[in-house]
């Protein structure tokens, strides 16, 4: 099998690795190597950042309706190859090729709003703010803009940065996960095909020594970031402290609530779906089911039931429910997790550890394979209930009501999403309203917002003002300027000294 080259992009072209330092690509089905991505030095970032600022000026100073046709461009071509994006992200990631798809096309509909930019970018006018003078507010971009997005979302999570941040008249430098690097120079192919000019949008390939040169580039204005709260934590501290705006999206602990007037059929597909669907390596997964009363007793029986029946298959078989875990490495850590839960008493029902890699296709013996995992009778003092996983297990916590399960996810450091399956309206209201989690779903498994809304948890899981894409994310990569006017001929003589009032 060839091992091909990902490289990075820079000024419209693609440019070699000079760092002399090159991380291994892996197809996660068949734990063959499939490619060597560079990481760049910083140096190689220098260059990416010098590119975007020598482009920003006229960029600029496009109007946003011809910025937004390039995007319509984009958005054409977008379509036309989304299936090619998809094969890419399975290859590399190991999701499904259908989860892929819809990947692809949670993507596409943020280019889709980002092609609103005239409107979204319409200021405030106010005549006769005092005799003579009116006001009025414009937003201008903010100049070169990063985005660090994290492997499993390699097209999604980039589209929630770069459309909304280029619409608005930035240039942008994206640093994609070295584990599934290739999406993003496709991207910027198809970017340069709908024409973008060089420079606006940039690819840097690299790891920790990439990310902290954009944190350190006095020329960086801002940076998007999605990843781990560790790392989500000291991409805001550190940016914030070289003087950037900063978004930073960490993790998530999401627990669905399953009240015993839910009905249950529902609730089962919504929790398998949400728990195994792209191996649990999503950080909207739901990871915790909350059980109230005597709904544990009916639902188990059919969460083993669905568990054990998973099908994990190589992400290209179109009926495949679940692909293998994205490295080696991965596996190891949340094999880890459930040896750990197994030991602090927590009663393993399906155990996805006993997964075998010859019984998800040809090829796949040496894949990074793992079943789905169940958990009954987890306590919040358990590292299974506290700890982000990220993989394939579900654990259950039962609890006697519906103001224990509020408690307890509030209680919890973490705030990204959250879910309640009931068929009572009040019930539905009051968790809605109680609830201290940013992205909450009635009976609905996976609550992520769509495109004009904006993407953001709470607490522990979102570090800074403003939340990813919408209306959120045109403020987060822009400034406001406010401008005041009078003309000479009704400006009063002699000078004045109180400070300026409506007059």
């Amino acid at each position: 099998m060839s091992i091909t080259n990902i490289d990075h992009y820079i000024a419209g072209h693609v440019v070699a690795g000079t760092s002399g330092r090159a991380q291994d690509v892996y197809n996660p089905a068949t734990g063959a190597v499939s490619g060597r991505t560079a990481l760049a030095s910083t140096a190689e970032v220098d260059k990416a950042v010098a590119a975007a600022q020598a482009a920003f000026p006229a960029w600029a100073e496009t109007s946003p309706l011809r910025r937004a046709r390039i995007l319509f461009k984009f958005l054409e071509l977008l379509n036309h190859h989304r299936d090619e994006l998809a094969r890419l992200i399975t290859a590399e990631h190991g999701k499904v090729f259908t989860d892929a798809q819809g990947e692809v096309t949670r993507g596409i509909e943020i280019v889709e709003f980002a092609t609103g930019i005239p409107q979204l970018l319409k200021g405030d006018f106010t005549e006769q703010v005092s005799t003579g003078m009116d006001n009025w507010t414009m937003r201008q971009p903010l100049g070169v803009v990063a985005g660090i997005t994290p492997f499993n979302f390699p097209v999604m999570v980039p589209m929630w940065m770069f459309p909304v941040a280029i619409a608005a008249g930035n240039t942008f430098i994206l640093k994609p996960s070295p584990i599934d690097p290739s999406p993003s120079l496709f991207m910027a192919d198809l970017l340069k095909k709908a024409g973008l000019p060089d420079g606006v949008f940039n690819v840097v390939q690299g790891d920790k020594e990439a990310v902290d040169a954009l944190l350190a580039h006095h020329d960086v204005k801002a940076i998007s970031f999605v990843g781990s709260t560790p790392i989500a934590n000291y991409i805001y501290e550190t940016g914030a402290r070289n003087g950037k705006r900063v978004q930073a999206l960490g993790g998530a602990k999401n627990h669905m609530v399953v009240m015993p007037d839910a009905d249950l059929d529902q609730a089962v597909d919504g929790l398998i779906g949400a728990a195994y669907g792209s191996a649990g390596e999503r950080c909207m997964a739901i990871s915790v089911a909350v059980l109230v009363g005597d709904v544990a007793d009916k639902i188990m029986p059919k969460l083993i039931e669905r568990t054990k029946a998973l099908k994990v298959k190589n992400g290209m078989e179109l009926d495949a429910e679940m692909g293998p875990i994205v490295t080696g490495i991965a596996h190891q850590r949340i094999t880890g997790y459930i040896e750990h839960g197994a030991k602090e008493g927590a009663q393993l029902l399906v155990d996805g550890r006993g997964f075998k890699g010859k019984a998800a296709g040809a090829g796949c013996d040496n894949g990074f394979w793992m079943g789905g995992t169940l958990f009954d009778h987890v306590t919040p003092e358990m590292k299974i209930y506290k700890e982000e996983i990220f993989g394939p297990v579900l654990s259950c916590v039962r609890v006697p009501d519906f103001a224990t399960a509020v408690k307890l996810i509030n209680d919890h450091e973490f705030g990204n999403g959250v879910s309640c399956y009931t068929r009572d309206g009040h019930v539905a209201r009051e968790f809605g309203h109680r609830i201290q989690v940013g992205m909450v779903g009635i009976n609905v498994p996976i609550p992520v917002p769509m495109a004009w809304h904006g993407f953001g948890g709470w607490k522990r899981s979102l570090f800074g003002d403003m939340h990813a894409y919408g209306e959120e994310g045109v403020r987060f990569y822009t400034k406001q300027k406010s401008i005041m006017q009078r003309w000479p001929e009704s400006t009063p003589k002699g000078a004045e000294f109180a400070m300026p009032t409506s007059k």
